[in-house]
This record gives structure tokens, sequence and C-alpha cells, in this order.
């Protein structure tokens, strides 16, 4: 296959990355649940209870934004907040038994994503794909939630 030279090469990462956000998009839709709102989920199930600020600085997001996702999560019963008991001002957040029975689901969802690229374009490209989409998300300051950042670049 040759690919025809494109101006802006960052092109055909985010044009892939929106095919790929509609395919899990439709395999998340029997759930319930966005692609955000899976990692979320995914996010406090590895962390465990955690406050809503901690959860938002994980995602590098404000903890407005935040707020809107795990109130979201909250009125559809995955996740449950309660008061800090060391600190009253804060709240945490943890998965209800419903939260942790999608767990399984998304994970096959996220799995169902992963076959789906490498039936297009083979299972060594995928692998060099994941390889270098980490290196470049690392490289840019993004992380697994739970690991240390790397210095972060300026915004």
């Amino acid at each position: 296959m040759t690919i025809k030279p494109s101006k802006h090469k960052f092109h055909l990462l985010l044009h892939s990355a929106d095919l790929i956000q509609e395919y899990l998009s439709v395999k998340l839709l029997t759930l319930g649940i966005t692609s955000s709102q899976a990692r979320v989920i995914k996010a406090l199930n590895h962390l465990g209870k955690t406050s809503q600020i901690d959860l938002a600085k994980e995602f590098d997001i404000t903890a407005a934004s935040m707020s809107t996702m795990t109130g979201r999560l909250t009125a559809l019963g995955f996740i449950a907040t309660q008061k800090d008991p060391v600190n009253a001002k804060r709240n945490l957040l943890s998965l209800t038994p419903r939260g942790i029975a999608i767990i399984d689901d998304i994970e096959m969802a996220w799995a169902s994503v992963d076959e789906y690229i490498q039936a297009r374009i083979g299972k060594e490209k995928q692998h060099t794909l994941a390889e270098l989409t980490q290196e470049l998300r690392d490289s840019l300051g993004g992380r697994k939630p739970d690991k240390k950042p790397i210095i972060k670049p300026n915004k």
C-alpha cells in the first residue's frame, strides 16, 4: 500500500483516532456509557477510593469537568460518593457493585477494538503502532493513572 504524502502528518493519526473512537462508541453503546466514562470507571477500579480532585489530576482535566463526568456516572449507578473520614471537605469516589460488574464488559469492548485494528493492519504493525503511540503519549506528558508524571510539557 502506498501512502500519499500529507502536508500535516498528525491529521492521519487524528482521523484514525476518530474512526477508532467511533467503533468503540458503538461497542460501548449497549453498556450505556461513553469511552471517557469507561476510562473513569477503569481508573477508579485501578486506583480504588479517590477524591474527585485527584481523579481529575490523573486525567489532566479540570475538577469541574470531572465533576460533570462523575455526576453522570453517579446518576447511572456506576460510582458512589462518600465523605472522606480524614477531610470532611472532600468526597471520595468509588465503584458501586454495578460499576464493578461492568469492568469485564469494558475490557471486552476494548479487546474488540484491538482485534478490529489487528484485522486491518496485522499483528506486527499493531504492536509497532502501540509502541509508537505510547511513546508519543508519554512524551506529551500523558500517563496511565497512578503512574508518576514524566516531565510535563509547557502547554
